[in-house]
């Protein structure tokens, strides 16, 4: 099965330059920044299954991230 990486450069490639600014000047980004690559990580370790999860879990796990991705997004843009 392959796995689809969603750092968030990745997602969002025409922000980088917003994306490292932020991560350097505001706490509060980095703090969900971090957050949301260390569940990205186990999401994608629970794809490729290796770290066994329940399905529920990791929809659990996919709709934290997403609810992450939407916040540093609208950190992003404002």
């Amino acid at each position: 099965m392959t796995v689809e990486h969603h750092d968030l450069v990745h997602e969002f490639p025409e922000l980088r330059d917003r994306i490292h600014e932020l991560k350097i000047s505001n706490r509060h980004f980095r703090k969900l920044f971090d957050e949301y690559h260390g569940l990205t990580d186990i999401i994608e370790h629970m794809e490729d299954e290796s770290l066994p999860a329940s399905t529920s879990t990791e929809e659990v796990a996919k709709l934290r991230r997403l609810h992450l991705k939407d916040e540093l997004y609208q950190m992003l843009m404002a």
